[in-house]
């Protein structure tokens, strides 16, 4: 039984290698190319597109590439247009730049020195591509709510050349579109073509929220490499970036009613963000599907405030005992009982949330890892008893709340908030869970919804060891060989062996709305950004899109998913992801020989 098995396996196609993988998905054998002249209609939701052929693209590993796409992007902002049309275009754009300049020879997937590629005569090719909407998008199809937006799509191609995509979003049509580029394969001496046709795929995920969360504060993130990520996580069929973009080690967020705070709080005059940079990353996410999402992290993870409003932070770098008043240096929380902080907290807000709501309907307050000792040198508190400090806590996140939920956002608070301070939130709040699956499970027990991420699976920056030097006398064998925290690194492996429902009652899972991976950033900056996130997340990606089961109610195989990984790595690769590889060339064109 094990033999036959294993030799089916060896004989899979890289018919499989669609990531992730759609509902349902059969195809044949007959070749079919496609050519730079192919024209992709539209016809929905009361209009009519006609895709223009496109001319010889650029470096693909290019930031010029990149930057092409932006100013095509953009330029799409400053007319009349509809969203559905902006959705559209873009993503007609985007299948034309894939097709003709960012695939990729399939080499490492057969055999060495065997004939894997088509015969270049009497070529075949796709006659058309339509795109059919068969609903109306909703208003909001720029910042859709959880559920407020069908992600579904279908796709068709015949044998002789016939391609439909459906669905009842433009969103959907998107995803529809970037199912197709994973279809093809270029050819050696030039040209691009798929050997699967007829296909047939009805695809829909499993979850609402899948999202990567990217800390921009401990290291700062060039605007280049926010929007490669994005155009790896829609590729990816993620629907959401989390912007960690403030922490105790900078603040890089210009507030242009408060400047002191990026002037003083910013590693260096260089390294900002400015209100264009957060309206660009929105718009290009937007029409890729994916919602920017920010967090101001409070009331801890605050200490770089004191940069330029001292007198708001209780505990601000104490040295040379940091670590009993913060998780990381340097210390130093808001003040939990102070008028002043308020009044802080209402200006940047005011400032900061009209400007994020025309294209996100969320934003997140923080609220993890508050370290109780830190209130003992607060002179609005001074104390760190739970009792004092608790109902200290609800009246602090019920201003922030009240706020929030007036400006009209749905807030978001991490885990700790509900099981370790026992706050009442208002009903509509979503939860960042990221230490147990038990959590998951208790927070969907109180009625709230929930996002899942437990550290030791989807945290992406474990297993670097150490970023804290020790002092002497210090590294005995206490401390070698000096794992950090979350130690050890989480493979693609022990990511993709992840349920976000793990533990949850049946009559629970509909609080679980989805999930996160999670990129913290003391030891990730620039330049091993990619490397560290790709294509590791893509096999949460996978999981919060296909779910962690297949359906025999069994955990995914690896077997089958790992030589489907290793090409989706190539094809991030070729749009310019430095991702890191799965395997070496030996396993993906040997079949199950690495197998153990």
């Amino acid at each position: 039984m094990m033999r036959l098995l294993l030799t089916s396996i060896l004989c899979l196609p890289t018919a499989w290698a669609i990531w992730p993988l759609p509902s349902t998905y059969t195809h044949g054998n007959t070749t079919l190319w496609i050519d730079p002249s192919i024209k992709i209609t539209y016809n929905g939701a009361g209009q009519v597109l006609e895709s223009s052929p496109v001319g010889t693209q650029p470096d693909p590993h290019s930031s010029h590439y990149l930057q092409k796409l932006l100013n095509t992007y953009h330029s799409s902002w400053s007319g009349n247009n509809s969203a559905t049309h902006q959705v559209i275009s873009n993503a007609i754009q985007r299948t034309h730049d894939t097709l003709f300049g960012k695939l990729f020879v399939p080499w490492k997937f057969h055999p060495r020195f065997s004939d894997f590629e088509p015969d270049c005569n009497n070529k075949l090719f796709v006659k058309s591509i339509s795109l059919q909407q068969n609903a109306t998008d909703p208003a909001d199809i720029l910042k859709p709510a959880l559920g407020g937006v069908s992600e579904a799509y279908t796709l068709t191609v015949t044998e002789s050349g016939d391609v439909t995509i459906t669905s009842s979003s433009s969103i959907g049509l998107s995803y529809g579109l970037t199912t197709f580029t994973q279809l093809f394969f270029e050819h050696t001496d030039g040209g691009a073509y798929t050997s699967l046709a007829p296909v047939s795929i009805t695809d829909a995920p499993k979850f609402a929220w899948r999202g990567l969360n990217v800390d921009t504060s401990r290291t700062f993130k060039p605007m280049i490499d926010l929007y490669r990520t994005v155009d790896a996580l829609a590729y990816s069929k993620f629907n959401r970036l989390h912007w960690h973009i403030t922490d105790s080690q900078s603040w890089p967020l210009e507030i242009p009613s408060m400047p002191e705070l990026a002037d003083k709080g910013a590693y260096v005059g260089f390294q900002k963000y400015s209100p264009e940079d957060v309206r660009a990353l929105q718009e290009y996410g937007s029409l890729l599907g994916v919602q920017v999402v920010m967090e101001i992290d409070q009331p801890g993870h605050t200490s770089s405030i004191a940069f330029s409003h001292p007198e708001l932070i209780a505990a601000f770098e104490v040295l040379p005992n940091w670590d009993t008043y913060a998780a990381e240096p340097p210390s130093g929380t808001l003040k939990l009982n102070s008028t002043a902080v308020y009044e802080f907290l209402e200006k940047l807000f005011d400032d900061l949330l009209p400007r994020l709501k025309p294209l996100t309907q969320y934003f997140h307050l923080g609220g993890d890892e508050v370290n109780l000792n830190a209130y003992n040198l607060d002179d609005t508190v001074g104390s760190n008893s739970t009792k004092i400090l608790q109902p200290l806590m609800q009246k602090f996140m019920d201003r922030n709340m009240a706020q929030i939920v007036a400006a009209n956002f749905t807030p978001l608070v991490w885990e700790e908030m509900l099981l370790t301070w026992n706050l009442t939130l208002p009903s509509q709040t979503l939860i960042n869970s990221w230490q147990s699956d038990e959590n998951v499970a208790a927070i969907a027990s109180k009625g709230y919804r929930v996002i899942a991420g437990n550290y030791n699976y989807w945290y992406l920056d474990c297993g670097q060891g150490q970023w804290l030097d020790f002092r002497p006398g210090a590294s005995s064998a206490q401390y070698w060989p000096y794992p950090d925290y979350c130690s050890p690194r989480h493979n693609w492996r022990v990511m993709y062996s992840y349920d976000p429902l793990s533990g949850v009652p049946a009559n629970a899972t509909q609080f679980v709305v989805g999930g996160e991976a999670h990129i913290w950033s003391e030891q990730t900056d620039a330049v091993n950004l990619d490397q560290m996130v790709w294509p590791r997340a893509c096999a949460a990606g996978e999981v919060l899109w296909s779910g962690a089961k297949d359906e025999y109610g069994q955990n995914r195989s690896q077997i089958t998913a790992s030589p489907r990984l290793s090409e989706m790595r190539e094809r991030l690769v070729a749009r310019g992801v430095r991702a890191e590889p799965i395997q070496m060339p030996f396993c993906t064109m040997n079949g199950t020989q690495c197998a153990l």
